[in-house]
């Protein structure tokens, strides 16, 4: 799969992996080299079996890495293939425990460098799977040579663990299993920290570029808009007055109804498309916000045109202002609602939020269940005339977006297909002091 194909995301976990190859090479390499230090300076040969173990390992992982590389380029599945590797490397640090002590070895540390790439990587889940998987790992070794099942290489065979302190063994596999778990926690923590803000910074630099674009098509589309405008109400005024000046015909009058009827839809289509191209500053008021989205709600879900079988609920916090043209926050609310209840078919649910984000934005999130849209259709529902539905013209997000960004606030969309949208709108505030 090529990479230009893939969203943000998924390259994302592409370069981590390719990365994750890199480094597992690279410590390949010094693992190899250092067995060879520590032959030559230990005058040991490269039969004698703690050499032959460690070279082993360090060979098995320039293998996996070629092996990985090869599957990377070819798979789509990244997110399996991520869990693949980060827990076959999990074996293998228990391989190298094995091989250099056991219990006794000073690389048990490797199984939290472990667990903090896979938190890296996989995200918090991930980095509690490998956790939970180490741990059992430590503990399955640590049992086995405590009940002289092996022995690890290197150590006499006469050495059994379980004649060490028996309260040490306890308290040194709890600790181990302790730390495993609370570097995962941290660890993730910190990388969905990480992935939230960049998923904050896609959506900016997505909205950047459709407002930069949109500007540049509204400009044009301005002066185009007017230019068809002034026609269209000759054509309009003229007609009506023929009808009034020829006699009256059935089926004449029927064609000039039907012109009638199409003037105004064009009409009405160049007057969205101003709406779209240069919004109007409108009457800027005060408005609280719980109240203009309730009065919305209640028009909607008593319009006739709307599925009835969509129900709408509300969480509306209470005391919130912006400051904002009322038809405009209307017209954006009722495209929302309107999108939201034609991507329903069927039963199903439209759920409104209003909530405070800190203390100078405000949150207005609409969401459904409906049929959810690809990642091509995400991409392209703002831009003008772009519509999947067979009727409408394509550009009521497109004025909402253009309203919202008049603004300076920001709108998101977030879909997943067969389980619904949600549209979130976030706008500056005005403090109740300030009211």
């Amino acid at each position: 799969m090529k990479v230009e194909s893939r969203n943000k995301p998924e390259k994302a976990l592409f370069r981590k992996l390719q990365w994750l190859i890199f480094f597992r090479a690279l410590f390949a390499a010094v693992l190899l080299g250092s067995g060879v230090f520590v032959g030559i300076h230990e005058h040991l040969t490269f039969a004698d079996q703690p050499l032959v173990a460690v070279n082993g390992i360090a060979l098995l992982l320039v293998c996996l890495s070629v092996l990985y590389s090869v599957i990377l380029a070819r798979t789509s599945h990244l997110s399996i293939l991520g869990y693949l590797q980060i827990s076959i490397d999990s074996l293998l640090v228990t391989g190298i425990v094995f091989v250099t002590g056991g219990f006794s070895s000073i690389f048990s540390f490797l199984y939290l460098v472990v667990i903090i790439y896979a938190s890296m990587v996989l995200f918090r889940k991930g980095g509690m799977f490998i956790a939970f998987f180490c741990s059992i790992q430590y503990g399955v070794l640590v049992s086995l040579e405590y009940q002289g099942v092996i022995y690890p290489i290197g150590l006499a065979s006469d050495f059994v663990l379980k004649n060490n302190n028996w309260e040490y063994v306890p308290y040194k596999l709890l600790m181990t299993i302790a730390a495993c778990f609370c570097v995962a926690f941290l660890s993730g923590l910190l990388a969905e920290q990480e992935r939230r803000a960049k998923q904050d910074l896609w959506a900016m630099e997505a909205q950047v570029k459709r407002v930069e674009k949109l500007a540049a098509i509204g400009e044009m589309a301005s002066g185009l808009a007017h230019e068809i405008k002034n026609p269209l109400a000759s054509l309009s005024g003229s007609i009506q007055f023929l009808r009034e000046e020829i006699p009256y015909d059935p089926d004449r009058d029927r064609l000039m109804d039907i012109i009638l009827r199409e003037a105004d839809r064009l009409s009405a289509l160049v007057n969205d498309f101003l709406m779209f191209a240069k919004p109007q500053p409108g009457q800027i008021k005060l408005v609280e916000l719980d109240v203009a989205i309730d009065e919305v709600i209640k028009v909607f879900t008593a319009d006739n045109r709307r599925n009835r079988r969509i129900a709408v609920s509300r969480h509306l916090d209470e005391g919130v202002f912006i400051e904002i043209d009322p038809e405009h926050l209307r017209q954006v609310l009722w495209n929302l609602l309107l999108n939201a209840d034609e991507a329903i078919e069927g039963e199903g649910g439209i759920d409104i939020k209003m909530y405070p984000l800190d203390k100078d934005y405000v949150c207005i999130s609409i969401a459904d269940d409906g049929c959810g849209m690809t990642e091509e259709t995400l991409s392209l529902i703002f831009d003008p005339f772009f519509t999947v539905k067979a009727k409408g013209t394509g550009l009521g997000l497109s004025i909402v977006q253009r309203i919202i960004t008049s603004y300076n606030g920001l709108i998101d969309v977030r879909s997943e297909l067969g389980k619904g949208t949600t549209f979130t709108v976030k706008l500056r505030r005005i403090p109740k002091s300030s009211v």
